[in-house]
């Protein structure tokens, strides 16, 4: 085991004042919320969820664009569940570009010699039918998987030939004549465990390539849960960034950099699971000069990022939003994003309206119920799940998983190398 170098840092709050229990119960409704989010998104296989994805829509490219995305950035093998009727006809002219996005970037991954595997569950058709066939290895699920650019009614309108879909792109047909089809398994368990078998077979990175463990993982002094007592849900009321991080960070220790300059931006140095990392954590809304030198002088290697409370206007892009391409981006579900709070909005366009109605087309009561309409629907559309469904992060995660999250993206990035500032010449004070 490594030696730690970091000191220990003591918590100084006492959990159990008042302030800190009432956060703790406003949490409740807040995490049942979220369960119950947790429970629809994962209801997989279900009649809904099926119905839902059998087209490629925007949204559901746009999702899929970011994993492959992520995989380019970080060496990661690439393994699809394949069952798709093509693009989804109403949105054709917003998905047409952006599907196609998806097939570019399958053939440089070939290219480059990133691996992709393509597991095919069931019919398969059009844009459903390129994946497969862009991908270096493809597993068909017998007697469900079916490939091909036009199903038994196209080739019937066009041919006059009578063919059901296994004789024209079934499992068995691309396994011995086209050669598309390079495993048949049995059901999808099955086709899962051929693909792992596939995985087993590709070469690792270099040993000297990885991010290696820095020491072996030590669970922080303070229980991640406190992290509910620390936090209010009213993203307006602050909270101790120094507090959060002793809950996060192995055995509660960090070196904290520049303490005593620009402190209400916190950077420092700890381990994370094992993994060393650079932390940069603003305690307060606004980002004065003296924060944001420290911080531009301290960044090397800061690219995860957990939005904890609001994040807004420029505060976002300084703090390295999505608008910055952080290689993970994940949001707490009490975390907001907009380019400013839905009160401070509501009161900039009612103070507009109130000056330019000279004319008198609207009473001062219409302009106070339109700013308060504004008002609730940029609360809601700046809700985490509101900006997560338009991928704004990359997930919403529950507090207690921040440091779990946090230690398998330092691992996953480690895959691919440290990638350090080269190109920067200058003094980082300058």
């Amino acid at each position: 085991m490594i030696e730690q170098l970091f000191p220990v840092e003591k918590s100084t709050v006492d959990l159990t004042a008042s302030n800190f229990q009432a956060n703790r119960q406003a949490w409740e409704p807040v995490l049942q919320e979220f369960d119950s989010y947790l429970k629809d998104v994962s209801s997989e296989g279900d009649e809904a969820s099926t119905l839902r994805h059998q087209t490629r829509h925007q949204l559901l490219l746009l999702k899929v664009n970011r994993i492959l995305e992520i995989g380019f950035e970080n060496d990661l093998p690439l393994i699809s569940l394949v069952q798709s009727a093509g693009v989804f006809l109403p949105q054709q002219f917003r998905v047409f570009h952006k599907g196609g996005q998806l097939f570019r970037d399958l053939a440089i991954r070939s290219q480059q010699g990133k691996p992709s595997c393509a597991i095919v569950f069931g019919s398969s058709t059009a844009g459903g039918a390129y994946h497969p066939a862009l991908s270096d290895y493809t597993i068909f699920v017998e007697n469900q998987a079916q490939v091909f650019l036009g199903g038994p009614p196209l080739v019937k309108m066009a041919t006059s030939e009578v063919v059901t879909a296994e004789q024209l792109g079934g499992a068995k047909i691309h396994a011995s004549t086209t050669g598309l089809a390079d495993q048949i398994a049995m059901d999808e368990f099955d086709a899962i465990q051929k693909a792992r078998e596939w995985v087993a077979t590709l070469r690792t990175p270099e040993p000297s390539r990885l991010l290696p463990n820095t020491s072996d993982p030590v669970p922080p002094r303070y229980s991640i849960d406190d992290l509910l007592y620390l936090v209010n849900t009213d993203i307006r009321k602050p909270f101790d960034m120094r507090e959060v991080l002793l809950r996060l960070v192995d055995d509660s220790r960090m070196a904290i950099f520049k303490p005593s300059y620009g402190t209400n931006m916190l950077t420092a140095w700890a381990d994370i699971l094992g993994f060393r990392a650079g932390i940069v954590a603003n305690q307060t809304p606004v980002i004065h000069p003296h924060e944001a030198l420290k911080a531009a002088q301290f960044i090397r290697l800061c690219n995860q990022d957990i939005i904890l409370g609001a994040s807004y206007g420029a505060g976002n892009y300084a703090m390295c939003g999505r608008s910055y391409c952080p290689r993970f981006l994940f949001t707490w579900p009490t975390g907001r994003c907009s380019v400013m709070g839905p009160d401070q909005l509501a009161g900039v366009v009612e103070t507009i309206r109130t000056k330019s109605n000279g004319g008198s087309k609207l009473s001062p009561e219409q302009i106070k119920a339109q700013a308060a309409q504004l008002r609730e629907d940029a609360y809601r559309d700046s809700t985490s799940y509101a900006t997560s469904s338009m991928l704004i992060d990359d997930g919403i995660i529950d507090p207690r998983d921040t440091r779990d999250v946090l230690g398998m993206c330092l691992e996953i990035v480690g895959l691919s190398g440290q990638k350090s500032a080269e190109s920067h010449r200058f003094l980082a004070r300058i």
